[in-house]
C-alpha cells in the first residue's frame, strides 16, 4: 500500500529522527539475537534463523504436536491473515522498542497518515538491516505493515475492521479476539503483544471523540471514525484485562430493500414501513441486544422528506441519515472533577427549542422517554426512538417504568395516557437463534380501554420449522387489517392508495 520513497534513505526527509536510523537504541545483544542464516523459502511467518539442513528430519516433532485434538468439539478458530509464532512476537517487540526510541513521536504526530507510514516502513527496515533479522519479502512486508497498524491505526484490529461481513468485535484481553460473522460469534486467531498494547488503542479510540478511559473512568461508551459503535471496561473492572466491543457498521449502508432481500421482511411489510416512514407516525422500534434495532432506524429514516429538519439525540452519534438538513447531538460524560455531564434528557429537552419537525433518539433508555413522548404530542410528529424490549407490549411497559423511574409522580392512568397518545407504530426486531434478524410485528397503538392500553398487530412473523441445515423456515403474514388506525394520516400524505394496494397484497 506503501511504497519506499526515493531519495529517502532513513527516512530522514521529514525531520523527525531523533537519531541517525543507522544507530537505533537497542542493546547490542539484541542485534546478535536474530542469526544471519537465511530463512528458508515458503516458510511461515517471519522469524530468526531457521535449523540447519542437518536438522530438518526433526521436523516431524509437530506431529505429536497435533494432539490437541480435542479442539473440534470447540467452536473452530477463524483465521485473519498469517498465523503468528512466538517468534514473531519476539522479534517484533525488538524491532518496536527499537523504532520508539528512534523517532519523535510528537513530530511524527505533525504529518499525515501516508507520510508518516513511508518514514516509519524507511526506518523499520533499516533496522531489520542492521539487526540481521532473517526474513522473506513477503514476511518483512507482513511486519511493515503491523508496525505502522501499532503506530498509527489500532493494531491487529486493523485487518477486522477492513472486512464488511463482520458485524461485532469482541475483544476479552490480549489473547482472546472473537468475531461475529452471519449471526455466529466465532474465535479468531488475532492476537495482542499484551494488555498494555491492547489498553493504548483503547484509549487511542476513545480519545478521538473526545472521552477517556482510565482506572478512575473504567467504562466509556465511544465510537469509531465511521460510526461504529465502541465500549471499553478497563481493569480494576475487568479481571483479565480491557475488554472491547465493536459493533461495526456495513460500509454501504441497508436500505429497506435490503432487509427484504435477506427475508427480515417481506416486500408488502416492507411498503407499509416506507409509508409509515411517510406519513410521519410516531414510532418506536423495539427489541434485543444485537437484533438490528439501529439498522432499522437508519431504513426509516431513509423516508423522511429532504425539506424536514432533523434533530438527533445520541450517547454515542451511530446514526447516518442521508438528508440535507440534519443537527446531530451527542452527549458528553463528567469531566475528571464530576462536572459538565450532558445527559440525554438535556439534549432532548433542548431540541424543542430547536425548531426540530423530527426528533430522533438513538437509544430510549431513562428519563428521556417522558420528554420524547411530550415531543411527540406537542406537533413533533414523526418522531422515532428504540429501546430494549422483548415485544411491543413489553416496549410499552418499559416506557411507563422509565418514566416512573424519572420521578414523575403521575398516576399510571395518566402516563397511559400520555403514552398510548403519543406513539403510533411499534416495530418489533429479533435475532433468531440461527443468527438471522428478523422484523416479528409492526404493532399500532390504537389507545386506551379503561387502564390498558390497546395494540393491533398489522404483520407478523410466523416460524414454521427448520432446514437441514438448521436454518429456521419462516413467513411474514398478514393479520387482515383492511384499515389500520393510521390511515386518515396517510390520506393527509395522499398514500392511502400505497396503503390500500400493500395490505391487499399482503393478505393474498
Amino acid at each position: 500500500m506503501f511504497g519506499k520513497r526515493p531519495n529517502t534513505p532513513g527516512g530522514g526527509g521529514s525531520g523527525f529522527s531523533k537519531a541517525p536510523a543507522s544507530t537505533p537504541a537497542a542493546p547490542a545483544a539484541e542485534a546478535a539475537k536474530p542469526a544471519a542464516k537465511p530463512a528458508s523459502p515458503g516458510a511461515g511467518v517471519a522469524v530468526k534463523a531457521r535449523p540447519a539442513a542437518t536438522e530438518a528430519p526433526r521436523r516431524p516433532a509437530p506431529k505429536p504436536a497435533a494432539a490437541p485434538k480435542p479442539k473440534p468439539k470447540t467452536a473452530a478458530v477463524e483465521t485473519v491473515g498469517a498465523e503468528r509464532s512466538a517468534e514473531y512476537y519476539e522479534i517484533k517487540t525488538t524491532i518496536f522498542n527499537a523504532l520508539i526510541d528512534t523517532i519523535d513521536l510528537s513530530q511524527l504526530a505533525r504529518l499525515d497518515n501516508d507520510t508518516a507510514a513511508e518514514e516509519i516502513r524507511d526506518i523499520v527496515t533499516e533496522i531489520i538491516s542492521i539487526k540481521n533479522v532473517a526474513m522473506s519479502i513477503a514476511e518483512q512486508e507482513q511486519l511493515l505493515q503491523d508496525i505502522c497498524n501499532d503506530v498509527l491505526g489500532y493494531g491487529p484490529l486493523e485487518p477486522l475492521l477492513a472486512r464488511d461481513d463482520i458485524a461485532d468485535i469482541m475483544v476479552n484481553g490480549a489473547g482472546d479476539v472473537f468475531i461475529e460473522v452471519a449471526g455466529k460469534v466465532k474465535k479468531t486467531n488475532i492476537k495482542f503483544r499484551d494488555n498494555a498494547q491492547l489498553m493504548n488503542i483503547c484509549q487511542r479510540i476513545v480519545s478521538q471523540v473526545g472521552r477517556r478511559v482510565d482506572e478512575s473512568s473504567p467504562i466509556c461508551d465511544a465510537r469509531l471514525a465511521d460510526g461504529s459503535r465502541v465500549n471499553v471496561i478497563a481493569p480494576p473492572l475487568s479481571l483479565d484485562g480491557p475488554t472491547l466491543t465493536i459493533r461495526k457498521f456495513k460500509k454501504d449502508k441497508l436500505k429497506l430493500s435490503n432487509l427484504v432481500d435477506f427475508g427480515s421482511v417481506s416486500p408488502e411489510g416492507a411498503r407499509i414501513l416506507e409509508i409509515i416512514g411517510a406519513s410521519r407516525c410516531n414510532v418506536l422500534i423495539s427489541g434485543g441486544t444485537g437484533s438490528g434495532k439501529t439498522t432499522l432506524l437508519n431504513c426509516l429514516t431513509g423516508f423522511i422528506g429532504e425539506d424536514e429538519r432533523i434533530i438527533t439525540c445520541e450517547d454515542a452519534a451511530e446514526l447516518q441519515l442521508q438528508q440535507p438538513h440534519v443537527v446531530r447531538l451527542e452527549t458528553r460524560p463528567p469531566n475528571l472533577e464530576g462536572q459538565g455531564q450532558v445527559t440525554m434528557r438535556d439534549l432532548v429537552k433542548n431540541c424543542l427549542r430547536m425548531r426540530p419537525e423530527r426528533i430522533i433518539v438513538g437509544e430510549v433508555r431513562g428519563p428521556e422517554a417522558f420528554d420524547l413522548l411530550q415531543a411527540m404530542n406537542t406537533g413533533h410528529d414523526g418522531s422515532m426512538g428504540t429501546l430494549h424490549a422483548n415485544s411491543p407490549r413489553e416496549a410499552l411497559s418499559r416506557i411507563e417504568s422509565m418514566i416512573t423511574m424519572g420521578g414523575y409522580n403521575l398516576p399510571t392512568k395518566t402516563i397511559r395516557e400520555m403514552i398510548s397518545g403519543s406513539i403510533d407504530v411499534i416495530i418489533q426486531a429479533a435475532r433468531l437463534r440461527d443468527g438471522s434478524r428478523k422484523i416479528t410485528h409492526v404493532t399500532e397503538v390504537l389507545g386506551m380501554e379503561g387502564d390498558v392500553i390497546i395494540t393491533q398487530d398489522l404483520f407478523l412473523y410466523e416460524i414454521t420449522g427448520e432446514d437441514a441445515q438448521g436454518d429456521i423456515d419462516g413467513r411474514h403474514v398478514s393479520t387482515g387489517i383492511a384499515r389500520p388506525n393510521f390511515w386518515d394520516r396517510a390520506r393527509y400524505f395522499g398514500l392511502e392508495g400505497a396503503l390500500a394496494d400493500a395490505l391487499e397484497a399482503a393478505e393474498a
